[in-house]
């Protein structure tokens, strides 16, 4: 059963949680142009983010980086690496040296955890896998959704802190929706997301998650983040369809 969503929870819009820079190979903005961009946008806060697999080596260069950036009056600059969900056991595509690190002195603040793709009983799976399975019969959307819920609930406790990049953003990319997401699992993750102090993104680039998932998960008291999930400078803390409605708080 699926509850009508409720106000639409919006979360505080003079922050961006998810900003990527030239240590990601598909971004072009170094950090200190970020840094100038989340200045220029009256942000309060900005968490600087790169994309890491297990076999990355740059994020102790990445963090060097950002820590070396001038002081911004009433700017606070975090952390972070970006990683995908492996399997339904909760394993992710970073480094164990990073994800060891984090939140200590020596690593980033938080993992963005991200569906880049299925994570399957076996590993990850692509988009066209999984439509494809769908197609034959052999994958039920059910299977789907309980997969990818799973998956991140047990990543979010492996990690410990966490932060969950664009929720359920891998949905559209094999012909599902949130709305094939039922409410008690919605709820289950919900309930490890507070356990854990882990924050969930309201993520512009990608419109997710919408407003029934963000209603529900704000009523059960998950953190709701901004992020611009920027590529280029330009759109930090540009946020286009959201509503500026701040709810206020944030996540270090």
């Amino acid at each position: 059963m699926r509850a009508a969503a409720g106000p639409v929870a919006v979360p505080a819009l003079d922050e961006d949680h998810h900003v990527h820079s030239t240590f990601s190979d598909d971004a072009v903005s170094t950090p200190a142009e970020n840094l100038a961009a989340a200045r220029r946008a009256g942000l309060r806060r900005v968490r600087m983010v790169d994309h890491v697999r297990v076999t990355s080596t740059h994020v102790p260069d990445m963090l060097a980086a950002v820590r070396s950036l001038p002081p911004v009056d009433g700017l606070e600059v975090l952390t972070g690496v970006e990683a995908k969900v492996l399997d339904v056991a909760g394993r992710v595509d970073a480094p164990a040296s990073v994800l060891a690190a984090l939140g200590t002195p020596d690593g980033p603040d938080r993992v963005l955890l991200a569906d880049h793709q299925l994570p399957g009983p076996d590993g990850p799976w692509s988009p066209r896998t999984v439509r494809e399975r769908l197609h034959a019969g052999a994958l039920r959307p059910g299977d789907v959704v309980e997969m990818l819920v799973t998956a991140t609930a047990r990543a979010v406790e492996r990690t410990g802190r966490a932060q969950l990049a664009h929720p359920f953003s891998v949905l559209p990319k094999v012909g599902l929706t949130e709305d094939d997401v039922p409410d008690d699992l919605l709820d289950a993750l919900a309930a490890v997301l507070v356990a854990t102090g882990t924050p969930a993104e309201v993520n512009e680039k990608w419109a997710c998650p919408g407003p029934r998932v963000r209603a529900r998960w704000e009523r059960a008291g998950v953190l709701l983040v901004a992020s611009t999930d920027a590529h280029v400078a330009g759109d930090v803390g540009v946020y286009r369809t959201l509503a500026p409605a701040p709810l206020g708080g944030g996540a270090a």
